[in-house]
């Protein structure tokens, strides 16, 4: 069993919340920013996952996550975290606000996908989605990205608005990453 994790990021948000979910594992950060440029949140994963150079006890762990808006067709997607300049929770939500201000339709869902690496070779990805609504202004201080404006199906609540720990409960990353657990156990 590895006794390391290496996670492809060099966001401390993502980090942290990784931190969190894999309690009891030493997870350390690279550093390393690769290009994401797949058509896919598995394709972006896997591209940063086999950035990563493992050493025997490590595993390597890339995620590429983002939100999808039905009333935008799917975007920001992909280019979640590159959908405003630079990407902050203002900007990143300000602008998928003005976007969606004719929007009747205010369904989305937000994606994970995450790339694990093992030390033969072999790669695996998991995913997890969260479906929900986008509230029609920013609210609440936790979190980061699009959290201020994400309300999960079944909350009054966005995420920017939940303790960590029941943010990750639901989310997708903490999803993918329980399905994660599974897999290095």
């Amino acid at each position: 069993m590895a006794s390391e994790i290496i996670v492809a990021t060099t966001n401390e948000h993502k980090l942290r919340e990784i931190g969190q979910m894999l309690k009891g594992r030493r997870v350390t950060g690279n550093g390393i920013w690769v290009k994401e440029n797949g058509k896919t949140f598995e394709a972006n994963a896997i591209k940063k996952v086999k950035a990563i150079k493992l050493k025997p006890g490590q595993i390597g762990v890339a995620d590429d996550s983002g939100l999808m808006v039905d009333c935008l067709g799917g975007s920001p997607g992909v280019r979640s975290a590159r959908f405003a300049d630079p990407p902050t929770p203002k900007n990143l939500c300000g602008k998928l606000l003005r976007l969606m201000k004719d929007c009747r339709n205010r369904n989305a869902s937000f994606v994970c996908a995450i790339a694990i690496a093992f030390p033969n070779g072999g790669i695996r990805v998991v995913k997890g989605i969260v479906h929900g609504k986008i509230a029609d202004k920013m609210r609440g201080h936790s979190g980061f990205g699009y959290d201020p404006v994400f309300i999960p199906t079944g909350y009054r609540q966005t995420f920017a608005e939940m303790a960590p720990a029941e943010k990750n409960r639901i989310s997708h990353r903490g999803r993918a990453l329980r399905k994660l657990k599974e897999i290095i156990s």
